[in-house]
């Protein structure tokens, strides 16, 4: 059984002039918590409706379970859920009766399926509350409930705790966390806040303009922002290619022209000053800093901060 649930191969979406997406290479593992992290407009939602076939890739391939998407869609997608902008739901029914319309159309068999998803997201069965008097979090765990109620495989869900009050917040990363830990679900999330990713992922994957940058577990992206050596050089490019020709390291990240980070604290700094002298780069200055996981989402989007 293959151990790769979601797997995308160049995968981009055009807009005109511009990509929504660009070359796309995503990995989600089977029974992993993968966090899509960027900051809003950065491709997470164009993403999500790509493997979910919401929207067609203008190039490249999505595979799940093994299989590509296209010509697949009728045996894949029925086991996922996913909770992708607002459903449709009726305003004037209660939560149970918006489920039931979704279990006839989808065809769901099991009788207490609705019961069982209102429970596992904390909703009462049969309320007489409609839906326009729900709360934002109560709204938020229906559609949660909504994902969950054919009990699929994988889980797809786009910004789940957005606009939640920190107790809603609680509640929904708690039923993420039960859902993979103790239902066995792969789940794939976005968000643009650094702090519940963090809290949550086992893998995490850094987009910016539509640019995967970094795909990770959490324990090495962990370690890699941690603790770097940073080097002020006269030439980042030459530094970068003795880099990887010398000490066959490719785990650096060029800032700009004078500025190279390195994250393998296991090269001897005096070494790599010496090579780098015996092929004419003048080096500035050479230490080892301490950064926080922000930290080191600044250093890796060129850009600020995020949530």
């Amino acid at each position: 059984m293959s151990e790769m649930i979601i797997e995308t191969r160049h995968l981009t979406k055009q807009y005109g002039a511009q990509k929504g997406v660009s070359d796309l290479n995503l990995h989600v593992r089977r029974g992993r918590i993968y966090g899509l992290l960027g900051r809003n407009g950065a491709g997470k939602t164009t993403t999500m409706k790509m493997l979910l076939g919401l929207t067609p890739p203008s190039a490249g391939e999505v595979i799940l379970w093994g299989k590509a998407l296209r010509g697949n869609e009728k045996k894949v997608l029925p086991r996922i859920g996913s909770m992708i902008e607002s459903p449709g739901f009726y305003p004037n029914l209660t939560g149970t009766e918006n489920l039931h319309i979704f279990a006839t159309l989808r065809g769901i068999p099991k009788a207490s399926a609705i019961q069982d998803a209102l429970t596992f997201v904390g909703l009462p069965y049969r309320d007489k509350k409609l839906f326009s008097q729900y709360s934002l979090g109560m709204k938020q765990r229906l559609a949660l409930a909504l994902a969950v109620m054919h009990d699929p495989e994988l889980l797809i869900l786009d910004e789940p705790i957005n606009g939640l009050d920190p107790i809603g917040i609680a509640e929904v990363r708690t039923f993420i966390r039960d859902l993979s830990g103790k239902k066995g679900k792969t789940i794939l999330l976005s968000s643009h806040i650094l702090s519940e990713i963090a809290l949550l992922a086992d893998d995490i994957g850094i987009i910016d303009q539509g640019v995967l940058l970094e795909e990770e577990s959490f324990e090495e992206l962990e370690r890699k922002s941690n603790r770097y050596i940073h080097f002020i050089v006269s030439d980042t490019a030459s530094a970068a290619l003795l880099l990887e020709s010398v000490f066959q390291e490719t785990h650096y990240t060029v800032q700009d022209d004078h500025h190279i980070i390195l994250y393998n604290l296991e090269l001897p700094v005096e070494r790599i000053i010496s090579t780098y002298v015996e092929n004419g780069l003048e080096v500035f200055e050479a230490h080892t800093c301490e950064e926080t996981l922000e930290d080191y989402f600044k250093h890796v989007t060129g850009g600020e901060g995020i949530a």
